[in-house]
């Protein structure tokens, strides 16, 4: 799969294509993967890796914060990063189980800092590529119809706009019972130097830990 990214200074974008066992709506995430749902894993939730997490740096907030804001938006409030969400909703006892596919995300986001999308590949017209929003482009990002404003938030674009970003992904592209094809996309940083490739490798290691296939 080809994904054309944008030249952006600080990006380090990681991503890759995950084939699921069977569809979405016939898989259920394992204990181990709802135990790293919380803001501290209970022990033995990663037993074959002793790498429990990939832990988010002191100071990668606000690398991640200025990464989003440099061409227009301004990520605070509802238009924050979406780790930053999972942690106050972990920590608040709210963040529960979805399905695997966003589970996985989820967990590896809410560990490491960066923001995650697991967009459903068999749901986004090619080509795809990483770019900048127009100012004023909307999308709908949840099945309430609520819209979220992404002009000149970095984004990932399908034939039809865009569809998915660190803040809040298209309801559009969202997986579902029918699932089977994943791009996962961690929106990651320059720095600090390796972060990114280390949650990549985390999310991938945990996406074949659940049964799935991984290019």
């Amino acid at each position: 799969m080809n994904l054309e990214v944008i030249d952006l200074p600080g990006l380090a974008l990681r991503h890759f294509v995950v084939e699921l066992p069977a569809p979405l709506g016939e898989l259920e995430s394992p204990d181990w993967l709802v135990a790293l749902l919380r803001p501290t894993p209970k022990a033995g939730a990663e037993a074959s890796d002793p790498e429990i997490a990939v832990a988010a740096p002191e100071n990668l907030r606000g690398i991640v914060r200025d990464l989003l804001r440099g061409h227009g938006y301004r990520p605070t409030g509802r238009g924050k990063p979406s780790a930053e969400y999972l942690v106050a909703a972990a920590t608040a006892g709210r963040l529960g189980s979805i399905n695997l596919a966003v589970d996985l995300g989820n967990a590896v986001s809410l560990h490491s800092g960066l923001p995650i999308s697991v967009v459903d590949l068999d749901r986004a017209a090619g080509p795809l590529r990483i770019d900048l929003p127009a100012a004023g482009t909307k999308y709908v990002f949840n099945q309430g119809g609520q819209e979220i404003d992404v002009g000149g938030l970095l984004s990932l674009f399908d034939a039809a706009g865009p569809c998915a970003n660190a803040v809040k992904d298209a309801q559009r592209t969202k997986t579902d019972a029918t699932t089977r094809r994943l791009l996962a996309i961690v929106w990651g940083a320059v720095e600090p130097p390796g972060h990114a490739d280390a949650v990549a490798g985390w999310l991938r290691r945990l996406c074949v830990r659940a049964g799935a296939e991984v290019e």
